[in-house]
């Protein structure tokens, strides 16, 4: 699917939806910006937008088709023969959580950004790319004026959407560690392994994702405008706040992780300590009983007329004598 919108220089919507072959014409006008958002298009829309209007390098095209494993962004510079301007390309990633499926969702994001025109590609809906096309259409805020402000306001809306799926995160590291002190389970092992693994991959994602607004925090290309650098530098310093808070998570869970192996330690230790207490209070009728046991007609107590009364009493007291042992070590 093709959507497009057309902006003037003050952030108004001029029209939206236009014909493809009608885009060429809007990007020769210097007043107005284009906007096309590609929401998983076919091959031949793709070739359209991509190829035939804009003619954007084959790299950068292979690269926003594939899936790429990580964040990236290039600098695209035209040479004699090319037809597209300069323009930059970068990959993110959008992430979701669910704590239904304790995995993180991550959507793909591709940005071809000009000086009048900025194009999106991504695979099914986009809640960053739904918000920001909302408030450039009611012109709030006047995001609208240019390419690199919707860019902005497009990271920056990738962003806080981190925030609701850590906040789901750390509900589910605290519910973990309530089950880990008080009911460790081989299912409570496997939760935190499994969240811990979540994290790690969060941890992935974000790091290449800094270094690509770190770049754009610095000023390095001249298609983001000075005067917003500052706004990928805050951008940049909530993703590097949101990065120290997963290292947390990471350190919180291996925490988690010793604790349930400590009560797991624990829960075993008291096993072994109540069944060798039953042997040793048990060792007193095992060792009269194994005596008395032999079939030796030699045995005195065989004649005696009160030799029965006499094990059982020998098995008793030395019973009582083993618990009054164990009491005074405070084994009991």
């Amino acid at each position: 699917m093709i959507r497009s919108l057309v902006f003037t220089n003050q952030g108004r919507l001029h029209s939206r939806d236009i014909e493809v072959f009608l885009m060429p014409t809007v990007l020769n006008d210097t007043n107005l910006f284009l906007w096309v958002d590609l929401e998983d298009p076919t091959p031949e829309e793709t070739k359209r937008v991509l190829e035939d209007v804009f003619h954007f390098h084959p790299l950068s095209i292979e690269d926003c088709v594939m899936v790429s494993e990580s964040p990236k962004i290039e600098e695209y510079q035209p040479r004699e023969g090319d037809l597209f301007p300069p323009y930059l390309f970068m990959v993110i990633h959008a992430v979701d959580y669910s704590r239904k499926d304790g995995v993180f969702a991550t959507t793909e994001l591709n940005f071809f950004l000009g000086r009048n025109f900025l194009v999106t590609y991504h695979e099914g809906p986009a809640r960053s790319v739904q918000l920001t096309e909302e408030r450039a259409v009611r012109g709030t805020g006047g995001i609208a004026r240019a390419p690199d402000r919707v860019a902005y306001n497009l990271l920056d809306s990738i962003v806080d959407n981190y925030k609701p799926a850590l906040d789901e995160l750390a509900m589910e590291i605290a519910e973990l560690e309530q089950q880990a002190l008080q009911r460790p389970t081989r299912e409570t092992l496997n939760k935190i392994l499994q969240v811990k693994k979540e994290v790690l991959h969060l941890r992935q994602i974000i790091g290449p994702q800094r270094e690509v607004l770190a770049r754009l925090a610095r000023g390095e290309f001249k298609l983001i405008r000075a005067h917003l650098v500052p706004y990928f530098r805050d951008v940049y310093d909530a993703l590097f706040r949101i990065s120290e808070l997963a290292q947390g998570y990471a350190d919180s869970l291996t925490g988690t992780l010793q604790v349930y192996l400590n009560m797991s330690s624990n829960q075993t230790a008291e096993v072994v300590k109540v069944l060798t207490l039953i042997t040793v209070l048990t060792t007193p009728v095992m060792i009269v009983g194994t005596w008395y046991g032999m079939n030796f007609e030699s045995i005195a107590e065989f004649q005696w007329r009160h030799g029965y009364l006499w094990a059982f009493g020998l098995t008793v007291v030395s019973t009582g004598l083993m618990v009054w042992w164990m009491k005074r070590r405070r084994w009991l």
